[in-house]
C-alpha cells in the first residue's frame, strides 16, 4: 500500500490501535475499501468516468493535531460516495486520494505536484495552516488545477502568496473559505470587553511566519482602534527555546491580556516558562490561536491549560448540516467519538466542510472533468456546510470567503466525563446562531 495512504497513518494518530482494530472501530468494512477509495459498485468505470480528488493535510509532525480526525472524516465521505455521484444526469465514480504533509511545506508542494501530474486529480483540497495550504495552492496555480482550501487566516493565504491590497487578484485556480483577522478581532474585542475586567493592555507573541505577520499587520491595528494598548514582543523564529526576554517585557508592561499565534510545541515551552517566571499570575485573559485548538494540545499543559481562551471555527453546537453527508454537528460529534475513541476537535467539522464545499463545486460546475469549469464553479460557489454558509460571490477578495470565529474557553470537564477538558462557547459575536454556553472566566479563576 502507498506510504501516504491514510490506512498507514503514523504511530500515535489512532491512539495505538492496529490497522485492523482502527478499521473495526471506525465502522469500515473489513476489506478496507472505504479507506482505500475503491468502490466495487463502480469497479468497471472507465477513467473518464472517475472523479479524482486530492486531499492534503498534516497527519504527523508539529501540526499533526490538525489531521487527527481526517482519516475518520475521509472514511465517512468515501462511504457516502461509494456508489459515485450524479452530476447533470451522469454518474461518476469518486476516488479521494489523501496525503500527509508531515507538517513540511516542501513536502506539501511535492505531494500536490504528484497528485496533479501522476494521479491526475480533477480537484485539489487542502487544509490546516499556511505551511500546508499555501504551497499546495501555489502548485495548483502553476499547473492550472482548481483547488479549495480551509483553516488558514485568509490574509495569510491571499496576501501571503503575493496578492496586493486594492489590486486585481493574481489567482485563477485557488480558493479558500476560512476565518480572517477581522473575525479574530471581532471575537476577541467582544470577549475582552466582557465579564472579565482588565487594564486593556495586550501582550502579543507573534512568530515570524505567514500567520504571525498577517496578524501583526492586519489585526493588531483593529485591536488598537477598539481601545486596547498593544505590546508586541517582536517576531521570533519557530523552535525558539528561551522566551525570557518576551516574558520580561510583558511583565514590565503589565499585560493582563495575552495573545499568541504559535505552533503548538512553541506555546507549550513559552507558557511553562511564563509560569516559572511569574507572568501567568498576572494574566487575566490568555487568548491563544493556532495552538490550543485541540484537547491534546491543552491537556499536555496540565493545570496551566485550564481557562485558556481561544476561538473556535466549529463546535458540536453549530446549528448547520453537512451538505455531503447530511450529518448535523451533534451527530458528527457522537459518531466521531464512538468510532475513534478520541474527543471531538474543531478540525473534524472543518475538514468535513472542506469536502462539503469541494463536492458542491463539482456538482455546480458545468463539467466536473473540465478544470476550467470547476475553477469557475469555485469562483461563484454557494453552499451550506456543517460549519455554516460559504458564498464566494461575497468575499472580501475574489478568492476568499471568511467564516466565523466563535469565542470559547477550555474548562475542567464536568464530573463523570471521560474527558479532562471541555471547550465551551462564551461569545458568539461573529455568528449569533451559535448558542453561548457560559461566561468567560478569568484565567486564574
Amino acid at each position: 500500500m502507498p506510504k501516504n495512504d491514510v490506512t498507514k497513518a503514523p504511530r500515535g494518530s489512532r491512539g495505538g490501535l492496529s490497522r485492523r482494530d482502527f478499521v473495526k472501530k471506525a465502522g469500515i468494512g473489513a476489506s478496507g475499501l472505504a479507506l482505500s477509495g475503491s468502490f466495487p459498485a463502480l469497479a468497471q468505470a472507465a477513467p473518464a468516468d472517475t472523479l479524482r480528488v486530492g486531499f492534503v493535510s498534516p497527519l504527523t509532525g508539529p501540526l499533526g493535531g490538525f489531521g487527527q480526525g481526517d482519516p475518520y472524516i475521509l472514511s465517512i465521505a468515501r462511504k457516502k460516495l461509494a456508489h459515485g455521484i450524479v452530476i447533470h444526469g451522469k454518474r461518476y465514480a469518486v476516488k479521494i486520494i489523501s496525503k500527509d504533509t508531515e507538517s513540511d511545506p516542501t513536502r506539501a508542494s511535492q505531494l500536490a505536484k504528484e497528485l496533479i501530474n501522476r494521479d491526475k486529480v480533477d480537484l485539489m483540497l487542502s487544509t490546516s495552516t499556511p505551511e500546508v495550504v499555501n504551497p499546495v495552492a501555489d502548485a495548483c496555480e502553476a499547473a492550472g488545477m482548481p483547488s479549495l482550501s480551509t483553516t488558514v487566516p485568509w490574509e495569510s493565504f491571499y496576501f501571503g502568496r503575493g496578492a496586493k491590497p486594492g489590486k486585481p487578484s493574481p489567482f485563477k485556480w485557488s480558493y479558500l473559505f476560512s476565518f480572517g483577522v477581522e473575525q479574530f478581532a471581532q471575537a476577541y474585542i467582544s470577549m475582552w470587553n466582557g465579564p472579565v475586567k482588565t487594564n486593556k493592555r495586550v501582550g502579543f507573541l507573534l512568530p515570524n511566519d505567514a500567520d504571525g505577520n498577517a496578524i501583526r499587520e492586519h489585526m493588531v491595528p483593529l485591536i488598537e482602534k477598539a481601545g486596547f494598548t498593544t505590546i508586541d514582543a517582536g517576531p521570533y523564529e519557530d523552535g525558539t527555546t528561551d522566551y525570557s526576554a518576551q516574558i520580561a517585557k510583558f511583565k514590565a508592561e503589565k499585560c493582563e491580556i495575552f495573545n499568541t499565534f504559535p505552533i503548538p510545541p512553541d506555546f507549550a515551552v513559552f507558557w511553562r516558562q511564563a509560569a516559572q517566571q511569574g507572568y501567568t499570575r498576572m494574566v487575566k485573559i490568555a487568548q491563544i490561536a493556532k495552538t490550543g485548538l485541540f484537547p491534546s494540545q491543552v491537556e499536555v499543559l496540565g493545570s496551566l491549560g485550564y481557562n485558556l481562551a481561544t476561538g473556535a471555527y466549529w463546535t458540536p453546537t453549530f446549528p448547520y448540516k453537512s451538505s455531503l453527508t447530511g450529518l448535523t454537528s451533534p451527530k458528527l460529534t457522537a459518531n466521531y467519538e464512538k468510532a475513534t475513541g478520541h474527543q471531538w476537535n474543531q478540525q473534524v467539522g472543518m475538514s468535513l466542510a472542506l469536502l462539503d464545499g469541494g463536492f458542491a463545486a463539482l456538482k455546480q460546475s458545468s463539467n466536473p472533468k473540465s478544470k476550467a469549469a470547476v475553477a469557475k464553479a469555485l469562483s461563484t460557489l454557494k453552499d451550506t456546510t456543517i460549519i455554516g454558509p460559504i458564498d464566494f460571490t461575497k468575499g472580501p477578495v475574489p478568492n476568499c470567503y471568511p467564516t466565523p470565529i466563535i469565542g470559547s474557553q477550555w474548562v475542567k470537564a464536568k464530573p463523570g466525563s471521560k474527558y479532562k477538558l471541555d471547550l465551551v462557547v462564551t461569545d458568539n459575536a461573529d455568528d449569533r446562531h451559535v448558542p453561548v454556553a457560559a461566561k468567560l472566566k478569568p484565567y486564574n479563576a
